[in-house]
């Protein structure tokens, strides 16, 4: 298995603990690890994929996984809606 890089650890790390910072997520995102907050959850997404992300924080990793498998039913469930004429 590929261990994380100091920088994927540094992302999973600032999400257990973001809320700690005395600026919103998204000044600190850019304060903190120096990405924009799009980068950010990009790299964030795909950390969360890697078997070495869980076990370097399975609490965190699992809860992530999660919200993105919620998010993305709520998503999907919306479907389309017919606008009656």
């Amino acid at each position: 298995m590929v261990a994380l890089t100091d920088a994927q650890r540094a992302v999973l790390d600032f999400e257990r603990q973001w809320w700690r910072y005395t600026g919103g997520k998204a000044v600190e995102i850019e304060n903190q690890l120096a990405m924009t907050p799009v980068a950010y959850y990009r790299e964030l997404n795909a950390i969360i994929d890697l078997p070495a992300a869980l076990d370097h924080d399975p609490t965190l990793v699992r809860r992530l996984q999660r919200a993105r498998t919620l998010a993305r039913r709520r998503r999907s469930n919306r479907g389309f809606r017919v606008v009656p004429a």
